[in-house]
């Protein structure tokens, strides 16, 4: 809270007291008094609201920025200047064993590959018009983006970093996910309403799944080795098996709306999803097939990522705030919230790092990657 100094008579009022009649001393300082704390209750009222964190009209962004970030455990270390326009990015996909990080630009479409170990941009892969979703399947040497703009998903050499394929994936593919044992690729198809399924050796189309509803994110679950995938306007999770290649469970997810972003912890088999028409966070329990909690997010919440080492779960938004949940047993419990960045809708971490990356599209007119590491913990 701002102070308020008390008030004190100034030289005129000391001079007007001292040459009035001692009769009337004692009613002209209280007169005094009174006017002088009356002038000052309009400034106190003032500087308190001036004060209060949810006054946006008295602060500059800056400001209101600096102070709702500092409620967040997380200290920036560094902000890398990326290729591209000051235009929306989206997905990523970090391969911690090899130190490569992947990241959809998708207003100038290309996918940037940066070096987490040297800290530095390796290079674009240019022509992915409107990329949304990026997937590395290092086991593959294979990179996967999906290309809204041209309804494809290209298959991306990891060491040349040359398109070798592409792929029809449906009416505005977006997420992308890898069934290791079927050794085939699921890719969202949002306004088809369906997942399409794509031959890992091929790189031909299998099939398309119905979804009933456009998809949202899709995931894999090492341990069931089945395939989530959030559903929206169904506002549930369906779960596909790669070997049968057809949605074996569909499961409501009751005060989630606009089901889209989804993680999933397959040690603990927990899956979390993003709602992003009422700003929530539903953790699904992938043991017994049902919803356990709800949490509320910032507004508009969309990509997650998951420390593994830390049991941290990072949920983006486009409003730029940025919520931390820690895994405590099987749920979870918020560490932190405050705004982070202007559209800070994407996250990614390193797992043996524990290095937090956020692509922001305008700092300063440029798009930059801002690298963080988490200040509660031991690195």
């Amino acid at each position: 809270m701002n102070q308020v100094n008390q008030s004190v008579p100034d030289r005129k009022e000391e001079s007007f007291i001292s040459s009035s009649s001692g009769a009337f001393l004692p009613i002209i300082f209280a007169a005094l008094l009174v006017l002088a704390c009356s002038a000052q209750q309009g400034p106190r009222r003032s500087n308190a609201n001036s004060a209060s964190p949810s006054s946006s009209e008295s602060r500059t962004d800056g400001d209101n920025a600096a102070a709702l970030a500092a409620t967040l455990p997380l200290r920036t270390l560094r902000d890398v200047p990326l290729s591209g326009g000051a235009t929306r990015l989206d997905y990523q996909s970090l391969d911690s064993d090899n130190g490569r990080l992947y990241l959809a630009h998708l207003g100038s479409d290309l996918m940037t590959v940066f070096d987490v170990n040297k800290q530095t941009v390796v290079g674009d892969v240019k022509d992915l018009k409107r990329v949304h979703g990026v997937l590395a399947v290092p086991e593959l040497h294979r990179v996967y983006a999906s290309a809204t703009g041209s309804n494809e998903l290209a298959v991306i050499d990891d060491s040349t970093l040359q398109v070798i394929a592409r792929a029809p994936a449906g009416d505005y593919p977006d997420g992308v996910a890898y069934a290791s044992k079927a050794n085939k690729i699921y890719v969202s198809d949002l306004h088809g309403k369906t997942d399409t399924v794509i031959d890992g050796k091929t790189n031909q189309v299998l099939k398309t799944i119905a979804l009933g509803g456009g998809a949202g994110n899709t995931q894999y679950d090492s341990v069931s080795e089945h395939i989530f995938v959030t559903v929206h306007g169904q506002n549930q999770l369906a779960e596909i098996d790669p070997n049968k290649d057809q949605v074996i469970g569909r499961y409501p997810l009751p005060g989630c709306n606009g089901s889209h972003g989804l993680n999933i912890d397959s040690e603990r088999h927990l899956a979390f999803v993003a709602c992003e028409e009422n700003a929530k966070l539903a953790v699904f329990d992938l043991d017994a097939k049902r919803m356990t909690a709800i949490h509320p997010v910032g507004a508009d919440p969309d990509v997650l990522a998951f420390d593994r080492g830390f049991g941290r779960l990072y949920v983006s938004a486009e409003s730029g705030v940025i919520s931390i949940f820690d895994e405590r047993g099987r749920n979870l419990e918020k560490i932190g919230e405050g705004f982070f960045a202007a559209n800070a809708h994407t996250v990614a971490v390193d797992q043996r790092t524990h290095r937090v990356y956020f692509p922001l599209q305008n700092v300063g007119g440029k798009p930059v990657l801002r690298i963080a590491v988490p200040t509660d913990k031991q690195l």
